[in-house]
């Protein structure tokens, strides 16, 4: 078994490559202005922003999720380091962007953006690496950990980076993929197993398939959930849950046994390579690289795209904003389970010829309306995503998107604003 697992992820690595931003990235999209579609014979004439006419029109009885269609892009022209967007962390008044090159801060008030790169030979402080994939905030301090591919983490400070890395500390790997602060500890998943690091006493505790339930131990991501656990995404291990009061270790795997298909449905984690784990109002919502799932420490759910209207089942990155909506960074587009109770999705992609946005909102898999919007997600290729309030930042391929909430309700709502683009 192991055997087979460990051919799976070396084949399946080349695809991580281009998810995870190291190496090429999804086709790029035309360059210059935005193009209006065309519309079909007999058809009017969408104004720009506004919502199109839907085939399958929704009863006002039974209500819509909310659909964010006031969006903001991000870009080198705005003054990122570069357009391919690793991680981004909502920070109060501040965003913090990780990029292929480097480091950035958005500040929301004035809507300028500071830059860090990787320092040069010969200089004493700068950002040690120039890969970010990872941003976490000490809610304490206000410090900036930062993961880096290939360069291990570090430590923004007072204006300063303290660079950790395996030859001057207990790091078990170079190659972060997530970062994670609990209380006094730091929390780091890499691809050689995962750490802990407790900024109190400078201990560095180590967790592989020695001692934690790591069939693998390339780890993919790390969360904190706030109230004592800390949750793993592992490559062909499932999402490993650690109880911080009690040190012990409940495993997510699926219990078919099956890699290949989800045999029996429902029965547990939809499948064992785990991206991601965002825990919200104590439920778990989880992404991996072939569909995602909700688990209420009862029952599972596992959620397809062609059951459900979600872009994709690859899925790169995960953020619960509550019980029941949770936020998806699919290869394909942004997906959002909008309402569980309805089973309402939206789903946000880019036309790759007109630059347009396009919203899609269905209930139980069916399509039931369509928004065209002259600007969306900035890319189809989603990396990353926070939610910073009503709105909400995601990191693609080109560059940054700002979701903004206006307006924003839970759940669903009968005739709601945005419909009728009263929400802009």
């Amino acid at each position: 078994m192991r055997a087979l697992m460990t051919s799976l992820r070396f084949l399946l690595l080349a695809v991580l490559l281009l998810t995870r931003g190291i190496g090429p990235v999804a086709a790029a999209e035309p360059a210059g202005p935005a193009k209006a579609p065309a519309a079909k014979p007999g058809q009017p004439k969408t104004p720009p922003g506004q919502p199109a006419a839907s085939p399958f029109p929704v009863k006002a009885t039974e209500g819509l999720p909310y659909v964010y269609t006031n969006w903001k892009h991000f870009t080198t022209k705005e003054g990122l380091p570069n357009d391919h967007v690793f991680s981004v962390k909502a920070d109060g008044p501040r965003v913090w962007i990780g990029t292929e090159n480097g480091l950035a801060c958005l500040d929301k008030r004035t809507g300028k953006i500071r830059n860090w790169r990787q320092k040069q030979e010969g200089e004493t402080d700068g950002l040690p690496w120039k890969v970010v994939t990872a941003i976490d905030v000490d809610p304490k301090t206000g410090d900036v950990w930062l993961g880096l591919f290939g360069g291990g983490i570090a430590r923004f400070s007072g204006g300063r980076f303290d660079h950790f890395h395996q030859l001057n500390s207990g790091l078990v790997n170079d190659v972060v993929y997530g970062i994670a602060i609990q209380d006094d500890n730091v929390w780091v998943a890499t691809t050689a197993g995962a750490n802990r690091y407790n900024k109190v006493t400078g201990q560095w505790s180590t967790f592989t398939e020695k001692n934690a339930p790591m069939e693998e131990i390339w780890n993919y991501a790390v969360s904190y959930n706030g109230k004592g656990r800390i949750h793993l995404g592992v490559w062909g291990s499932g999402c490993l849950e650690f109880d911080v009061k009690t040190e012990r270790w409940t495993p997510y795997l699926d219990p078919d046994g099956e890699m290949e298909i989800d045999l029996f449905r429902d029965d547990g984690i939809i499948h064992v390579i785990v991206t991601g784990a965002s825990e919200a109002e104590d439920i778990l919502w989880i992404s991996t690289y072939f569909g995602t799932c909700r688990y209420d420490r009862r029952n599972w759910r596992g959620f397809y795209a062609s059951q459900t209207g979600l872009p994709s089942d690859f899925t790169n990155n995960v953020r619960a904003r509550n019980a029941n909506e949770c936020w998806f960074s699919h290869d394909k587009g942004l997906g959002v389970i909008a309402d569980f109770p309805t089973m309402s999705v939206v789903s946000y992609t880019r036309d790759p010829e007109t630059l347009r946005g396009k919203a899609q909102v269905y209930r139980d898999g069916k399509l039931v309306h369509t928004v065209d919007m002259e600007k969306g997600v900035p890319h189809s290729f989603n990396i990353c995503c926070d939610i910073d309030g009503n709105d909400v930042w995601v990191g693609t391929s080109k560059g940054l998107g700002q979701a903004i909430g206006t307006g924003y309700y839970r759940g669903v709502q009968e005739k709601p604003e945005w419909l009728t683009g009263k929400n802009k």
